[in-house]
């Protein structure tokens, strides 16, 4: 037993791998890793855009796709889903075993429909009904145009991923936007599940900017500490809105909460501990999705123990002093929205660029291949 399996066992977290290449899938290491806790995982286009051009793992699944007369764009999507599908069968035990809480794979919609409602929604059921599998988790950006698709995946009994979650108030109306689409669901809630993934790190970056060009004691000070803290009030947001009457109601349909997801917990700032965003952020209900590095970073000396509401009220008072400074925190979320989309983006078309050289290199080698072979029929 490792550190993950504590983790979930003692204290209610789920650790997930955010992370997906697909050697992982065929030589048995996504297997090692499930078998070492790791309970979940997920994917973005950064991630495929890393896999797909390290190597040519991907190379005779792509050419067969090009000589079928498919584009790059659909043979991109049919190469991501290859991957997700053999993701999903490795977790599929895990799903069974933990009746549905865990063992989901992530995939996310085309990033530039981020800022399109129905576009967002018509691709996300789109992935849905081609994969078919029920733990699957497609992901939708938590901007104010996904809310309305958010709500309306979950009002079909479809299974959402909330990602991009850099604000509070957004964070509120994610959920608010999940609770309204069980209410609306006419199925069984049993089968519904979500997750609303904050993205950590990334926060203390752009905070940390700012206090050093503030520059004063107080908001040097408060460097390296907001991410946390936001995350642990995030956590009391959870706490109340799934509470009370308005989630017994749904509770007694067998609706299951909305997990809050941390994601981006690697740390970018080598002055910090590079389990930071894991040690915070423990807690029973919660997911923390890590890139592998950090995964084994935690299972070598990362530490166990309650801590995401261990005092939320020094959480809130320490984004109480950042703010008091001079930082703009929704200022802060709005940046760091708009800079994930379009991180996300270029990603994406830069794939697709480099997917266009390689079906270039490999016409060219197929063509190559048989004009040797017409040379050498025509000297029998």
């Amino acid at each position: 037993m490792s550190s993950l399996h504590d983790l979930y066992r003692d204290h209610g977290q789920s650790p997930w791998l955010d992370n997906l290449r697909r050697e992982w899938i065929n030589d048995g290491e996504l297997d090692r890793w499930v078998e070492r806790g790791v309970r979940g995982l997920t994917s973005n286009p950064s991630i495929f855009q890393k896999a797909m051009t390290a190597g040519n793992e991907y190379d005779d699944q792509f050419a067969r796709l090009l000589a079928d007369g498919m584009g790059v764009a659909d043979a991109y999507w049919e190469l991501v889903l290859t991957d997700i599908v053999g993701a999903l069968d490795v977790l599929a035990p895990v799903y069974e075993e933990s009746d549905g809480l865990d063992g989901f794979v992530s995939v996310e919609v085309d990033p530039k429909l981020a800022r399109d409602t129905e576009s967002t929604l018509d691709a996300a059921r789109a992935l849905h009904q081609r994969v078919d599998r029920p733990n699957l988790y497609v992901k939708i950006p938590g901007t104010v145009e996904g809310l309305p698709a958010i709500q309306a995946m979950t009002a079909e009994g479809r299974s959402v991923n909330v990602t991009l979650l850099f604000s509070l108030d957004r964070y509120a109306e994610v959920i608010e936007a999940y609770l309204r689409g069980l209410e609306d669901c006419q199925g069984d809630l049993s089968s519904v599940s979500g997750v609303a993934s904050f993205f950590i790190s990334r926060t203390d970056t752009e905070v940390d900017r700012r206090l050093e060009a503030v520059g004063t004691p107080e908001a040097l000070a408060l460097r390296g500490q907001t991410a946390v803290a936001q995350g642990q009030v995030a956590y009391q947001i959870f706490k109340q809105k799934f509470s009370g009457p308005r989630w017994d109601a749904l509770a007694s349909r067998g609706a299951r909460v909305q997990r809050p997801l941390w994601a981006s917990t690697s740390t970018k700032n080598p002055a910090y501990p590079d389990t930071l965003y894991v040690d915070q952020l423990i807690g029973p209900d919660t997911v923390n999705t890590l890139p592998d590095a950090t995964l084994e970073a935690f299972t070598d000396h990362g530490t166990l123990a309650r801590t995401v509401d261990a005092d939320p009220d020094a959480a809130q008072a320490i984004l109480d002093r950042v703010t008091d400074v001079g930082v703009d925190l929704e200022a802060v979320a709005d940046r760091l929205e708009d800079e994930g989309v379009s991180a996300f983006v270029k990603s994406f078309e830069d794939l697709l660029e480099s997917l266009t050289a390689t079906a270039d290199r490999l016409m060219e080698g197929a063509r190559a291949e048989s004009n040797w072979l017409d040379q050498m029929e025509g000297h029998r």
